[in-house]
């Protein structure tokens, strides 16, 4: 029988897992990764799934922040180019289509930023650097933080919780003030 003590015990080990992941993602390349998003001069995202949807959160709250975001595949998608960052998505660092994109863009020369949680992926040498939420996945890792939780629901978690802390850097290093931020909203709803 589901009875609220059972949402309670849940629901808890869901914050739990999820401020474990993101206590455990190193300092120094969050700093780097800001750097890198905050100089490129459009920042695209990419991943597929769940993966995709917590992506595409992050896009939209940094294109509130001012930042020029763009998910590929969007049917205005411009040109990535030299002066541009693409992110990727993905815990495993081997899904078939962020990998593909991942090539292609550093190919056309603009910096690739994989968030993921497996260090020995593909990807590895491919990017220009690795954030690592070291939570349980396909890889299994030693050091992964192990998750209660269904596939990898805390990677997706972790993944949007990430963006929206890495928001609110980006909101106090600015100096923005946070009623001003509603003009970049949606206003055709």
């Amino acid at each position: 029988m589901i009875t609220h003590s059972l949402y309670e015990k849940c629901q808890k080990q869901v914050i739990t897992e999820c401020s474990q992941a993101l206590e455990s993602i190193e300092s120094e390349t969050i700093l780097q990764y800001l750097d890198m998003t905050m100089k490129a001069d459009k920042v695209f995202f990419v991943g597929v799934g769940r993966v995709l949807l917590a992506l595409e959160c992050v896009a939209k709250r940094y294109a509130h922040l001012g930042i020029q975001t763009v998910v590929v595949g969007q049917i205005t998608e411009p040109a990535i180019t030299q002066k541009d960052v693409l992110i990727v998505g993905s815990g495993s660092g081997e899904t078939l289509f962020p990998a593909g994109i991942a090539k292609k863009a550093k190919n056309l020369g603009a910096k690739v930023i994989h968030i993921g949680s497996n260090p020995h992926s593909g990807l590895k040498d491919l990017v220009d650097l690795f954030v690592r939420i070291p939570v349980e996945s396909r890889a299994k890792e030693p050091d992964e933080i192990h998750s209660s939780q269904p596939m990898t629901s805390l990677f997706e978690q972790s993944l949007l919780l990430f963006g929206d802390t890495t928001a609110m850097m980006l909101v106090e290093e600015k100096k923005l003030n946070l009623d001003k931020l509603w003009e970049y909203h949606a206003n055709l709803e």
